[in-house]
């Protein structure tokens, strides 16, 4: 899954409409016009996003100043990447020559062999090195470069701070386990006037990537190292249903209301009316934009159980019949709009904060070394949301394991909401043959690949 926005007001997601051609939309030329290389790129806010659209012309209008020699020609509409079309334009020929893509389909572009190699251009990337590996390795296959991570993000806990205080809970000392988070929501739900404690998705494939998230911070998996099994079916996986039981069941902290996704609990921790539930950084700005949150109460905390947290994020890959040049023309592109610390759409905080756009959540946190510093810096001098709210989070993001989201995870997280949300629905539900039914149709989605 992807999260939900990164720092702006809009989430600035979006891809070319399949209704323009594939000459306007693809790479049907051999990429110059009148001695320009020219590029098509994808994921230019709508123009219903004012304020970062304003921004994204901004930006390349001053990278085709800066050189001159390039013509970028953007498209836009609303997601950058479409399940639904995504295929078909790569096989149409219709993508961009730089186009956006999540985490989880980086390598099925490559294996369907819709990817430009980029690994002897890389080198021209001067941001590259600077990038975490774990983020960059996503993109690598067989030891060969097909992309560039964009943004990235981790799960943790979003909890409602005055909540905590009514509770008589610290909002200082957020649950660090999954006990501590079902004894919070315990009492959190005993405020009364219909304020849950926890909850959690369990429809539309959001209940299946949380129970991912959930395993992870528990130390387990959803396929065993060789990509060939499911590996759900164990004390781990067991932990996290029964835990979600007990909560609805025996606590009564998750409320009557269940199948929600994450419109459902985005409204209620915005309107004051949930204690906890787990998100990334980028849903805060979202709870106060959208759903009347405010930035004092809203709080975040490390995956609870100290082991593991789900990673996400994008990135761009280059369509595998650009030419030369245009590789390296989308190569300075993504550099000028995305990879350097502190400028570019995503990075310029002080042109965001004179927008009243949120700057100073934890992430995205997409550099290393010398970069990330000069980022963090320049992040901090123009924060204008309470940073320290999301102190633990950082601190305690410091000792987990960053894990990516599992192959065939949209496949997977379908088969997984029927286990969340039996235990959600149903009190009687049998935990032990809800596991080992979703581990042999898993295995079935493995077989295929």
């Amino acid at each position: 899954m992807r999260s939900t926005g990164f720092r702006r007001t809009f989430a600035a997601l979006s891809v070319c409409s399949l209704a323009l051609t594939a000459s306007a939309c693809g790479s049907g030329d051999d990429g110059s016009s009148g001695g320009k290389t020219r590029i098509t790129v994808n994921c230019e806010p709508p123009k219903s996003a004012k304020v970062d659209r304003g921004f994204f012309e901004q930006d390349v209008a001053a990278f085709e100043k800066k050189h001159p020699d390039i013509d970028v020609v953007t498209h836009d509409a609303f997601p950058c990447q479409d399940p639904k079309t995504f295929d078909a334009k790569l096989a149409g020929g219709q993508m961009e020559d730089v186009f956006y893509t999540y985490f989880t389909d980086a390598r099925h572009v490559v294996d369907i062999h819709q990817a430009a190699d980029l690994t002897p251009y890389v080198k021209e990337l001067k941001s590259y090195s600077t990038i975490q590996k774990q983020l960059r390795d996503i993109y690598t296959v067989d030891g060969k470069i097909y992309g560039v991570p964009r943004t990235g993000y981790s799960m943790g806990l979003i909890y409602n701070r005055k909540l905590f205080q009514k509770a008589g809970l610290d909002p200082d000392k957020p649950p660090t386990t999954w006990e501590e988070v079902r004894a919070d929501a315990k009492k959190i739900a005993a405020l009364g006037d219909g304020t849950v404690g926890y909850a959690d998705y369990s429809a539309q494939n959001q209940g299946g990537w949380h129970f991912t998230a959930e395993l992870y911070s528990q130390g387990g998996d959803v396929v065993g190292a060789d990509g060939k099994k499911a590996t759900i079916d164990t004390p781990e996986g067991h932990a996290v249903l029964q835990n979600l039981h007990d909560m609805r069941w025996t606590d009564n902290s998750m409320g009557s209301k269940q199948l929600l996704v994450i419109n459902d609990v985005q409204q209620m921790m915005g309107s004051g009316k949930l204690g906890m539930y787990l998100s990334a950084p980028d849903n805060i700005p979202i709870l106060v934009k959208e759903k009347g949150g405010d930035y004092k109460d809203l709080a975040l905390a490390p995956m609870p159980g100290g082991k593991g947290t789900l990673i996400g994020g994008d990135g761009y890959m280059f369509n595998k019949h650009d030419t030369p040049a245009q590789i390296r023309a989308g190569l300075k592109w993504l550099d000028h709009m995305f990879l350097t610390p502190g400028k570019g759409f995503l990075g310029d905080y002080a042109r965001a904060k004179k927008a009243n756009a949120p700057v100073g959540l934890p992430e995205p946190r997409l550099f290393t070394g010398a970069a990330d510093a000069t980022d963090q810096q320049v992040k901090k001098a123009n924060a204008n949301v309470p940073v320290e709210n999301y102190q633990a989070f950082l601190d305690g993001n410091q000792s987990l394991q960053m894990k990516i989201e599992p192959p065939d995870a949209q496949q997977i997280y379908s088969v997984l909401d029927g286990a969340v949300s039996a235990v959600l629905t149903k009190k009687d539900a049998d935990i032990d043959q809800l596991l080992r039914d979703a581990s042999g149709k898993i295995d079935g989605i493995l077989a295929r690949d």
